[in-house]
């Protein structure tokens, strides 16, 4: 009858204790020393970010905390994550391939059209160049002074010419990096049409 009683009395005790069973959980991680360590109270600050389990009562992991990402690896995963951006910029800007080469086309036409423009007018310019060299020598000839009108003119005429040669050498530095810019462009928008996102 005794036995009865305190087996009775022990029931809230024991309901009590597998009620706080299920709550109870341990966090496993590697300390400094690399000593794999069960711990009730949590895992200390300067362990958390190396990652850690949470394992139920009966040493089951039911969490996994992956380790904080390195410099490399955020490093790789922004750069990733802008080319991801340019990717999609790239497949909004130019559907199909096609549509890339006649940008490509539309833009060396229009340099090309500058060249064009800059070659004409350094032509217009060497021929004014050497009209006003020659009338120079006759003067020269004659026994005269090249007068000062004409001494600016060919100065003007000859830094025209320079700096429209210059601009053309630009020009065909752009025509080529746009050419660079298209090609590289057309092999990555190849592989994501082939490879959608």
């Amino acid at each position: 009858m005794h036995l009865a009683v305190a087996a009775i009395s022990l029931l809230p005790v024991l309901a009590a204790t597998a009620a706080e069973a299920p709550g109870m959980l341990l966090y496993r991680y590697v300390d400094s020393r690399g000593v794999t360590v069960l711990d009730r109270q949590g895992v200390p600050p300067e362990y958390v970010g190396k990652g850690y389990q949470v394992l139920n009562q009966t040493g089951r992991v039911v969490q996994t905390v992956p380790p904080a990402p390195t410099a490399e690896e955020l490093r790789l995963k922004q750069q990733a994550d802008v080319q991801a951006q340019a990717d999609a910029q790239l497949l909004e800007r130019y559907p199909s391939v096609e549509e890339l080469d006649k940008a490509c086309a539309r833009r060396r036409a229009e340099i090309d059209a500058l060249i064009a423009v800059a070659t004409a007018n350094v032509k217009t310019l060497q021929g004014q160049q050497a009209t006003l060299q020659g009338q120079a020598a006759a003067q020269e000839r004659a026994g005269q002074e090249v007068s000062t009108s004409m001494l600016d003119q060919l100065r003007d005429v000859h830094a025209q010419v320079a700096e429209l040669q210059t601009r053309i050498a630009r020009l065909q530095q752009s025509r080529s990096e746009a050419d660079a810019g298209f090609a590289q462009q057309r092999t990555q928008l190849v592989k994501l049409l082939e490879n959608p996102l």
